[in-house]
């Protein structure tokens, strides 16, 4: 979504001469950009479509059927939201997918949901990374961890079950409301504060 090229915008070259005024400019165009972030969120997802990798379903299928595994087995619409925008970092962080995941949700999501999608790369590395010479049991280090065993049924249950080309899953606009309401309002972020106020 462009700006509207008419709209005020800030006139400092540096933000050491911002005025008032200037962030009132860019204060009244950011709840309508966030308000958006659903959308590019959704637009990000539909850019797994088609890309395989090897796997035995393209990466979108992977994250339907992962969502779709979570809510036919009664998750919560966050934690079924969090299923869907696992891998939603693929395309951008091929070595650190889940980082990128992590980042788009943890404003939104509790701080176990955020923690399983932080690390669900390393605790999914349990089902395959002995066939790539990596250590399988990496996700060990931690085992004392309090959301170590959320993690690890995540992945059981979920992620490393989800490449079934024969599973129907649901389509993308079966989530789209879910992500929309999770995505709606932070419930921890510097700028929640702030985006009250602009309510």
């Amino acid at each position: 979504m462009a700006d509207d090229a008419n709209a005020p915008r800030a006139k400092f070259r540096a933000m050491t001469e911002g005025t008032q005024e200037d962030w009132g400019a860019i204060a009244a165009q950011f709840g309508p950009f966030a308000a958006n972030l659903p959308d590019r969120v959704l637009d990000h997802l539909r850019l797994l479509d088609g890309d395989y990798g090897g796997f035995p379903i393209d990466r979108l299928q992977h994250s339907l059927q992962t969502a779709t595994r979570a809510h036919r087995d009664g998750r919560d619409e966050e934690y079924v939201v969090m299923a869907l925008l696992h891998d939603i970092g693929d395309t951008l962080g091929s070595y650190n997918h889940p980082d990128i995941a992590a980042a788009i949700l943890k404003p939104f999501v509790s701080e176990e949901n955020h923690w399983i999608v932080a690390h669900h790369g390393i605790f999914q590395g349990y089902y395959f990374f002995h066939h790539l010479g990596m250590d399988r049991d990496m996700r060990d280090q931690f085992s004392d961890h309090p959301h170590y065993a959320a993690c690890a049924q995540f992945c059981h249950l979920y992620d490393q079950a989800a490449f079934d080309p024969d599973y129907e899953s649901e389509d993308l606009a079966f989530f789209e409301p879910m992500v929309r309401r999770v995505l709606a309002k932070p419930r921890q972020s510097i700028y929640a504060s702030a985006a009250d106020a602009a309510e």
